[in-house]
């Protein structure tokens, strides 16, 4: 790590929010806005920062920001991998890897899921780790990005935390455990042992009988037959299609839940804007 420079920190900052538009992060234009991009409020709500603590960065009078910081920035920000790599050496970091599963979500995919405010919608790995949610992605499955560590995998959850299987009816699980190997089956091959696929899949040997029956069966290309089905605390079951985008540059997907229109689910999914996050156990 070195020394952050101020200066060209400040100015980066200030012209990549010049450049962004409230259209490009699905925020309404309004009558009265007269500044050339984004509000210091508007970006430093989209960083999950304080307004402070970003204006102290434009101001060149900021502390140097973490990793973790910066990370946020960039998605923030919407920046791409030449853009956020740029933005942590300017604040004395090294550039992260741009490994196949790296946590950065391309602008590309992130304008998409800005535009689907009203839908649930959610940028996941190859190794199934929620990167970002809609609201309503978290009404229906909950906060799947607070989890750390390997629990960040749904794969890993699915085979080591109840509480993850009691959102799926118990009949459904078999084809589950069946479809969540072979996608980890798949991205294990592809990345190798030494990936992210590999350190889930040696703890997941160490630790569920239930996953080592699966990975000793050797099942590849499984794929879910027809649509999901999820219990919701408050709503019930509810039967969902899953649309998939595959941004093969990041090695990410973002999945699009819908029902059927006329449908008892498709009524059930208009009401979760006015649930809120939702409750952890069914």
């Amino acid at each position: 790590m070195s020394t952050v420079d101020r200066a060209q920190l400040a100015d980066f900052l200030q012209t990549r929010r010049d450049a962004l538009q409230p259209e490009d992060v699905g925020l309404p234009r309004g009558p009265r806005r007269r500044t050339a991009g984004l509000r210091r409020e508007e970006v430093a709500a989209l960083c999950g920062m304080s307004t402070d603590y970003y204006t102290r960065l434009e101001q060149r009078r900021g502390p140097q920001p973490s990793e973790q910081m910066l990370a946020a920035i960039a998605r923030g920000m919407r920046l791409s991998l030449d853009e956020r790599d740029h933005l942590f050496r300017l604040a004395g970091h090294n550039a992260p890897g741009r490994g196949p599963l790296g946590d950065h979500i391309g602008p590309g995919m992130m304008r998409i899921l800005d535009r689907l405010a009203d839908t649930p919608a959610m940028v996941v790995t190859a190794t199934a780790e929620t990167l970002r949610q809609t609201d309503l992605a978290v009404a229906l499955v909950g906060d799947e990005t607070r989890h750390t560590g390997l629990m960040r995998s749904m794969v890993y959850r699915w085979f080591t935390d109840a509480g993850t299987r009691a959102m799926f009816p118990e009949e459904d699980h078999p084809e589950h455990s069946r479809v969540f190997t072979s996608d980890l089956r798949a991205a294990y091959s592809r990345l190798g042992q030494r990936s992210r696929a590999g350190e889930l899949v040696d703890a997941l040997l160490d630790t569920s009988a239930e996953f080592r029956e699966r990975w000793e069966a050797h099942e590849v290309g499984v794929h879910r037959v027809g649509p999901k089905r999820l219990l919701h605390p408050d709503l019930g079951l509810l039967v969902v299609h899953c649309q998939t985008l595959h941004d093969a540059d990041h090695g990410q997907v973002l999945l699009v839940y819908t029902a059927t229109p006329g449908s008892e689910s498709h009524e059930k999914l208009r009401l979760l804007p006015v649930l809120g996050e939702r409750r952890t156990t069914p």
